[in-house]
């Protein structure tokens, strides 16, 4: 099967006419096999697929998009590919639903990092093919939602936000702005901090999954 991002599949354990998809979206400079790695822990009736970012980074890890360094040693991030790679994921997700037997009406993405920041801005600039986010240790970047996303029919996502308060990568201050903004438009969030860095830590781990069972 050839899709825009290659990916790798766990098929539900408890097969139904459609079943809810789980979309693990990784960090920068990993790869597809790293949050699958947990794909045998996470509930039996979801499609766990792990797509692969599509700008590789040399020896073996990939990226959603470039972060740069100036002179003075701040990195920014390569807005441009971001949103490319938004629309990527946001239509790979049709591609997903057309080619496995997943009900669109169900599908949530699971974020680590860069792919957190990825996990909202396809959330809120299309919430018709997402119902819910697990944000995993990353930060809501508003320079790469689409235009006008304030108009979309957002009410009815849901999202599991959590964060390391000893993070050195994303400062957890980064992320504890999502929520509150999130919950200024009504939304329904979760959020909770753990005493670790940048990973997951394992309650985090039970804590989601405990989320996604309810």
């Amino acid at each position: 099967m050839n899709l825009s991002l290659y990916h790798l599949v766990r098929e539900p354990k408890v097969k139904k006419e459609k079943n809810p998809l789980l979309l693990l979206l990784h960090g920068y400079g990993s790869n597809e096999e790293d949050l699958f790695s947990f794909a045998s822990e996470l509930p039996e009736e979801y499609f766990v697929i792990s797509a692969r970012a599509p700008y590789p980074l040399p020896p073996y890890g990939n990226a959603w998009y470039a972060i740069h360094f100036d002179a003075d040693e701040n990195k920014f991030s390569d807005n441009d590919e971001a949103r490319a790679s938004r629309e990527l994921i946001a239509g790979f997700i049709d591609e997903l639903v057309a080619n496995y037997p997943i009900d669109a009406e169900n599908v949530t993405l699971i974020g680590f990092s860069q792919g957190t920041i990825l996990s909202y801005s396809v959330a809120l600039s299309y919430p018709e093919k997402v119902q819910r986010v697990v944000a995993l240790s990353g930060y809501l970047n508003f320079d790469i939602l689409q235009e006008n996303y304030q108009d979309n029919n957002i009410g009815k996502l849901k999202f599991f936000i959590s964060h390391g308060t000893a993070d050195q990568v994303i400062p957890v201050d980064w992320a504890r702005k999502a929520p509150e903004y999130l919950k200024s438009l009504g939304l329904d969030v979760v959020y909770k901090e753990y005493p670790v860095g940048h990973g997951v830590a394992p309650q985090n781990f039970y804590d989601f999954k405990n989320w996604l069972e309810q």
